[in-house]
């Protein structure tokens, strides 16, 4: 009788070989196929909640964001219940993740959809994870008929991943006659088409986001989770600064720290709240290493520290005309 050592228990491998139908030797080698599995499984489980733990470190290693790393707790605690449910037979509701970002530019909206992405696929829910990010112009076409296939093309390239359309709002901006209309439309449908190998998050100012789900009420109901990406403090863009350029193996000096405050400041006092965030501080660190390149190259002799310090008088030379 040919045994599956794969699939037989210990209790079926004794029967067998009290029955005669096996030999000691294959008792053996069935008993030690089993551990081997056993062994491959809970490695495997011990290496899918390494990856998990990865992702999240990630995300707990960014500033702020406190309320998304919360929801992020609830997110993974709500796929495994539903999984464990759906394996023990009871009835488990459907993972509908489609979500909405509202926030200003540089507030982590991309970052954070990135992550989410490697996430849900560590978790099970998407096959790849993989961030598709698009805008309008990658959706609606030119002329009746092409804008259904224009939005199909990307959603299936999409696939197994997110879907993440900035500046959603732009879709429904040209009135009941633009072809954006039509992007909608056929979002909808494939939404649910294609439920459980996708993930569509649209994202946006805040405002026009708000004004955007209020034309289509049947769209709203179609992303169950909204998440508000506040605007950082000046201290928490600091902070940013100070990691972006420890990555980099740069730091700031004291005097040069007060005077990146004060220079986020003033950018928030004459460009508004929208315009100070994480993209801002980029641009500052970008140009300020060229502001210390420039003072450090004609020195004779230059010392390792001098490489390393960004100084205030860095800081000094830069105008905010320049930084946009």
């Amino acid at each position: 009788m040919p045994l599956n050592n794969t699939n037989s228990s210990r209790k079926e491998v004794l029967r067998l070989f009290e029955a005669g139908q096996i030999s000691i030797s294959k008792v053996f080698k069935s008993i030690k196929e089993e551990e081997v599995e056993q062994i491959g499984a809970q490695e495997g489980v011990s290496s899918q909640q390494d990856r998990i733990k990865e992702v999240i470190d990630e995300l707990n290693k960014l500033v702020g964001l406190d309320n998304i790393k919360e929801l992020v707790k609830e997110l993974k605690a709500f796929v495994k219940i539903q999984q464990v449910r759906k394996q023990r037979g009871l009835k488990s509701d459907p993972l509908v993740l489609h979500m909405i970002f509202k926030g200003n530019p540089g507030t982590g909206k991309t970052t954070v959809a990135r992550i989410f992405g490697k996430l849900f696929k560590e978790l099970g829910v998407l096959e790849t994870g993989e961030l598709q990010e698009v805008e309008r112009a990658d959706l609606v076409g030119e002329y009746i008929g092409h804008t259904a296939k224009k939005t199909r093309e990307v959603i299936d390239k999409a696939l197994g991943g997110i879907l993440f359309i900035d500046e959603a709002y732009s879709l429904a901006r040209g009135g009941k006659k633009d072809f954006g209309k039509e992007t909608i439309d056929t979002l909808v449908k494939e939404m649910e088409d294609n439920k459980d190998n996708l993930i569509i998050i649209l994202a946006g100012y805040p405002q026009e986001m708000d004004h955007f789900l209020s034309t289509n009420p049947g769209l709203k109901s179609r992303f169950p989770i909204q998440i508000e990406f506040e605007d950082y403090t000046l201290d928490q863009l600091v902070e940013i600064a100070s990691l972006m350029l420890k990555n980099r193996e740069y730091e700031l000096t004291s005097q040069a720290e007060t005077k990146f405050y004060s220079l986020l400041a003033k950018i928030r006092q004459e460009k508004g709240t929208d315009s100070g965030n994480a993209r801002t501080v980029r641009n500052i660190i970008e140009r300020l290493l060229r502001k210390q390149a420039t003072r450090l190259a004609d020195l004779k002799s230059i010392k390792k520290e001098e490489l390393i310090t960004i100084t205030k008088a860095d800081l000094h030379q830069l105008t905010i005309d320049e930084i946009y």
